[in-house]
């Protein structure tokens, strides 16, 4: 099995909150920083996006890919790479989970990374680090100055594992 790196945090919001964000991808340049056009190329029958287009511009990675989407049930979304000029794998997944009656959520990103371009292990690993730490830290500052669930003092914890 291929090393994933995973990181979690906790967001002043409840889960459904938290996943509008995240499959709001037509919105996703406004708060990602990296991605620069997203493009929803197919949607499932509860017009949740299947397959989507995204323009990447994350430093040493510029990219154009598109990824495939699979929602399970309401808290858990994953992706997994149709095709792109410079990936080999980009696979992750975002899991929610209530905490303290739903009023807060603790998200869970995993992600894969791996580059048509030899490179080390440890720097894929780094470079997987930097992707999920920006994903959740947007993810929470997007969250939560977007609703009335935002409050001033958020309790964030960021264990990043490798596996």
């Amino acid at each position: 099995m291929a090393e994933h790196t995973s990181s979690n945090i906790t967001i002043e919001a409840a889960p459904a909150e938290v996943m509008g964000v995240i499959a709001d991808f037509d919105r996703y340049p406004e708060w990602t920083g990296e991605v620069k056009e997203a493009e929803i190329l197919a949607t499932d029958d509860r017009g949740r996006a299947e397959k989507v287009r995204l323009v990447l511009d994350a430093g040493a990675i510029k990219d154009d890919h598109t990824l495939a989407y699979t929602w399970t049930g309401e808290n858990e979304v994953s992706w997994s790479l149709v095709k792109s000029q410079m990936l080999r794998v980009l696979d992750g997944s975002y899991r929610l989970a209530a905490l303290e009656g739903g009023t807060r959520t603790e998200v869970t990103y995993q992600l894969t990374v791996d580059v048509k371009i030899p490179m080390l292990g440890m720097i894929k690993r780094k470079a997987e680090k930097v992707i999920i730490d920006r994903a959740l830290a947007g993810l929470k500052k997007r969250v939560e100055s977007g609703g009335p669930a935002a409050s001033g003092a958020a309790a964030a914890s960021d264990e990043t594992e490798k596996h």
